[in-house]
């Protein structure tokens, strides 16, 4: 059978990556500048893939041309570019912000490859990309991506939740665009097998009856946010999570969003009761709660800080294995040879 290959555009710490590896899907090549995220990468994918310049330092986006860098045709192109432009939580300034701007960066790089483009192209960000200035943000994207030579149209932009289609007991809804090479398919149609229906259950991802050894992921019963979280405490298998001041609760068996800013101050945190006491989930337990494999490991040189962001900066392995298999199945059987 027929292998494919990826290339990795804000790879992160691998989220797409392992997602795709599930199905013999090798990455090529990955781009990522955030020098804490590729320590966690190639911890745990290897050190081979990763695009540096000559002195070593890391590309950005920016840095890659395709001519220069002899950069390989890869089958599929995978981004999951910056959200904080298009995030309903952000500042909402979509492509007149700088990070919203590299979107552009990856349009560049369809163009550079001409002919030899990706035949999949499969991208991810908020689902506020979708509506935010009334569509427009949306629709300049779809007619970049047309203009690249990829059928793209509404129906291929798809709002998932890692909760509805995979074991993974977190809400986490998602805005996944995937386009097809005019090139190399009839159509850009994608069919994506039905929502699991499967029981979820956090005490398989956190022991809510033993303790962790560390007091510091604990907060002392005198720390200002203590009796506000311990006084919304009524179901000890629900995981309660700070917001600034505001404590939102979750029924049980759901994990709130996890997001980039955990673990730094008072936002955002997700905490639990346990045997010991009231304390927030470790970095591991929220790698667990993001879909990642026990066997992935931080490297000892990242802070956690950097852990907790880059758990929260990530896509979700298994629901990424489910996009991976679609678009597997549509590359083996309807690509144009």
């Amino acid at each position: 059978m027929t292998t494919f290959t990826a290339g990795a555009l804000f790879s992160g710490i691998g989220g797409f990556c392992l997602g795709f590896r599930d199905h013999k899907i090798d990455t090529t090549w990955a781009v990522e500048n955030d020098a804490a995220a590729v320590q966690t990468y190639e911890e745990n994918l290897g050190r081979h893939r990763v695009l540096r310049k000559e002195d070593g330092s890391l590309r950005g986006i920016e840095d890659v041309r395709v001519a220069e860098l002899r950069l390989p045709p890869v089958d599929i192109l995978h981004a999951g570019f910056p959200c904080q432009s298009f995030s309903v939580a952000g500042e909402r300034k979509g492509f007149a912000d700088p990070r919203g701007q590299l979107f552009f960066q990856i349009i560049r790089l369809l163009h550079e490859y001409g002919e030899n483009r990706p035949s999949v192209l499969l991208l991810e960000n908020s689902p506020n990309l979708r509506i935010g200035e009334g569509g427009s943000w949306f629709l300049q994207l779809a007619n970049e991506i047309r203009s690249a030579g990829y059928w793209f149209r509404d129906s291929n932009a798809l709002e998932l939740d890692c909760y509805d289609y995979t074991d993974v007991p977190q809400k986490r809804k998602r805005l996944f665009m995937v386009a097809f090479a005019t090139n190399k398919f009839r159509n850009g149609r994608l069919e994506i097998r039905p929502p699991s229906t499967g029981h979820k259950d956090l005490s398989n991802f956190i022991d809510f009856d033993g303790q962790v050894d560390d007091d510091s992921y604990y907060l002392e019963s005198d720390n200002r946010y203590y009796q506000m979280i311990r006084g919304k405490i009524e179901d000890r298998r629900a995981i309660y999570q700070l917001r600034k001041y505001i404590v939102r609760e979750k029924e049980s068996n759901v994990c709130p969003t996890l997001t980039a800013n955990m673990g730094q101050g008072g936002h955002n945190v997700p905490f639990i009761l346990d045997k010991k006491g009231l304390r927030k989930l470790t970095e591991y337990e929220c790698l667990a709660l993001q879909g990642f494999p026990s066997r992935y490991r931080f490297p000892s040189t990242v802070p956690r800080a950097k852990r907790y962001q880059q758990v929260g900066n990530s896509v979700v392995p298994p629901l990424i294995n489910i996009l991976a298999s679609s678009i597997a199945h549509k590359l083996h059987t309807e690509r144009i040879k």
